[in-house]
């Protein structure tokens, strides 16, 4: 069976001393139980592995209890390890995990806990509320180019369009199928369960229209002005920024902001739009996979998207931001910074587009890297496998 990158980490934390408690966050279908399972597999320590996500039974006893039956485990020579799947189903889970992790903590139980969940919004619900200083964030982002490569033989066009969830993989012969499983299994109980169970979101419908129009424009510029134009019921833009925040912490999609020096300008700038992965993009769109690979403006953004996407991934696990940047009609497809380090991105996507934007930005921001994908000295698939470095 194929193993991510995540499995060796959690193998390697898990043999370190009781430090922290390990949290493992992702999209919805991205295999973080699986990875858990596997690590488990590869470590000679007993574990007790529970799900939460079964409903109206977790709640605080029920952990306390699931915990108690840990510590048991826990009483020899080797300690033992709690694995609680989608922990955040228990409501005011992080109270009761502080105090239990602290418990063990002051009498020595030899007890390593992993958590998981669906959305990092439960980062912002439970984490920063109690469990400051206590855990270690491991990410599971969508499955990209080159683990699809090897576990289901992809090609890079059938990665463009059925993107990365290793669910849908089996159904891509079938897209009205694959299309189905997309929107019973991943983007309404994203959206329905990772969002809406733990935010207040008083416009749940204007909140999934927001998914779909921003997906379908994924690589493009659109201002909160012409979003109020173009959704029913839409509020005020201050109403759409939130949901959008929401839809990016939930995984699925963001509005890349205008670079500048000057933090003032990047928050006032209109988004672009980027999906998490490129399958958010095609189901929203609704257009069959000839359609959308052989129209080359099409094309252009899902190849565009498919970098966006990438870099998103990579940047939750690196630590570094992106943007995009345009001045006037000069602008550079993506741009990434990590500390003092700045890279300008350029795509040669087959879509029409002004060029020479990342001269002029090289110009303003001389430290920087440039790139261009797509070229002869880069091509799309070498980036996406991630053969070149994204700093200097």
């Amino acid at each position: 069976m194929f193993k991510r990158n995540l499995v060796a980490q959690l193998v390697n934390r898990l043999n370190e001393p009781r430090r922290y408690i390990q949290i493992v966050v992702g999209a919805r279908q991205t295999g973080k139980t699986t990875a858990v399972l596997q690590a488990l597999e590869s470590l000679n320590a007993p574990n007790h592995f529970v799900s939460a996500d079964e409903p109206g039974l977790a709640g605080k006893e029920w952990l306390r209890n699931e915990w108690e039956q840990a510590r048991a485990l826990a009483k020899n020579d080797k300690g033992a390890i709690l694995v609680v799947d989608e922990i955040q189903k228990i409501t005011d889970w992080s109270s009761i995990v502080k105090f239990l992790w602290d418990e063990d903590s002051r009498i020595k139980t030899p007890l390593k806990v992993i958590l998981t969940g669906s959305s990092p919004l439960l980062l912002q619900k439970g984490l920063t509320e109690s469990l400051m200083g206590r855990f270690e964030v491991l990410y599971s982002p969508h499955w990209n180019f080159a683990e699809c490569k090897k576990a289901f033989g992809y090609s890079l066009e059938e990665f463009l369009f059925f993107g990365g969830y290793p669910g849908a993989a089996a159904l891509i012969k079938d897209e009205n199928r694959w299309a189905r499983y997309m929107g019973t299994s991943i983007v309404e109980p994203t959206i329905s369960q990772d969002i809406l169970m733990l935010q207040e979101v008083r416009k749940p419908s204007l909140l999934r229209s927001l998914f779909i129009l921003g997906s379908g424009y994924s690589a493009q510029e659109l201002s909160y002005t012409k979003l109020l134009g173009q959704l029913q019921d839409a509020g005020n833009t201050v109403t759409l920024a939130h949901y959008l925040e929401l839809l990016g912490k939930a995984n699925m999609l963001t509005g890349l902001q205008n670079y500048s020096g000057n933090q003032i300008r990047i928050r006032k700038s209109s988004p672009r739009f980027m999906v998490y992965d490129t399958s958010l993009m095609t189901y929203a769109d609704g257009s069959n996979r000839r359609r959308l690979l052989d129209n080359p403006t099409d094309k252009g953004r899902l190849v565009e998207s498919a970098v966006g996407a990438y870099l998103l991934a990579r940047g939750k696990e690196e630590g570094f931001e992106i943007y995009w940047w345009r001045e006037r009609s000069d602008e550079v497809d993506f741009v990434i910074k990590k500390g003092s380090q700045l890279t300008a991105l350029e795509v040669k996507s087959g879509r029409v587009k002004n060029v020479g934007g990342s001269l002029i930005f090289k110009q303003q921001y001389p430290e920087a890297l440039s790139l261009v994908i797509g070229s002869a000295n880069l091509g799309l698939e070498d980036f996406l496998l991630g053969k070149k470095p994204l700093f200097l």
